[in-house]
């Protein structure tokens, strides 16, 4: 299994693809396998460097809390011992706020960036949202903490779609028989390194290109925080989609997955 020694602990990742490097970086609780679906059409172009964060998967779990700044140089020094200099980075949710980390701690190994249903700092209905999940998380079964979850990222058509309707089914069957679900304590401290996040007055420092993207009917990271932060980044490009929640990535995957890997061959 191919760990590396990083910031006091073993990470734990996978390569697809050949090329320029991609780094990718997952949201809160998802080891880096959930890129699947987007690494295999990224790594027709790039070296896909798929990452387990701090707190989940093979990667180490300590006790937190975690920071963002904290995983940014987990990922700071997995390129490190992988040898890069410098790549481009795309990052969901949880992942989108290590990649703003790394940018501004470390810019010069950030090319360009993807942002992925960001945001910059949380509101006090961020903040509710983020402790109720881990209330979930601590009392809930597996499968009815997935349950809260996929309440929360996906949007009305996709329940209203049969195939899409019984790949939750499925994820509902899955989590219950996880040999390896989350640890609680590792997921409350990957929370607490998204609530804590706050980069508002530091993102006019990044340089790199970059492209925040995310759905409109985010109930989750709502738009206004992802408008927030292509304002505050010089020369960011913002796509919202139309209809589409936290989890637009696959609600619109037909548009989303041409559409960035576009976007990182021009940047």
């Amino acid at each position: 299994m191919p760990h590396v020694s990083t910031n006091g602990i073993q990470m734990y990742y996978e390569e697809r693809g050949s090329g320029e490097p991609l780094v990718c970086i997952m949201g809160v609780t998802a080891p880096g396998g959930v890129w699947e679906a987007h690494a295999a059409e990224w790594s027709k172009h790039f070296r896909c460097i798929l990452g387990d964060n701090r707190g989940v998967g093979l990667t180490d779990k300590p006790e937190g809390p975690y920071s963002s700044a904290m995983m940014a140089d987990d990922y700071a020094g997995l390129m490190d011992q992988l040898g890069i200099k410098q790549a481009r980075i795309v990052g969901c949710s949880l992942g989108s706020v290590i990649a703003q980390q790394l940018a501004i701690r470390h810019p010069a190994k950030v090319k360009s960036m993807i942002l992925m249903c960001t945001w910059a700092r949380q509101d006090r209905f961020g903040l509710y949202t983020w402790q109720h999940m881990m209330k979930c998380k601590a009392t809930m079964r597996p499968e009815d903490f997935m349950h809260y979850v996929q309440m929360l990222i996906f949007t009305k058509p996709w329940f209203d779609n049969d195939d899409c309707w019984n790949n939750m089914q499925q994820g509902l069957k899955d989590a219950a028989t996880n040999a390896a679900p989350q640890p609680v304590h590792a997921m409350e401290a990957q929370a607490a390194a998204a609530i804590t996040h706050n980069t508002i007055s530091e993102l006019k420092n990044v340089k790199c290109p970059t492209l925040v993207i995310g759905g409109k009917d985010d109930v989750f990271t709502p738009k206004w925080m992802g408008e927030e932060v292509a304002a505050a980044i010089p020369g960011a490009d913002l796509h919202l989609y139309d209809n589409a929640g936290h989890a637009f990535h696959w609600e619109c995957l037909a548009d989303f997955n041409p559409r960035t890997t576009d976007w990182l061959l021009k940047h």
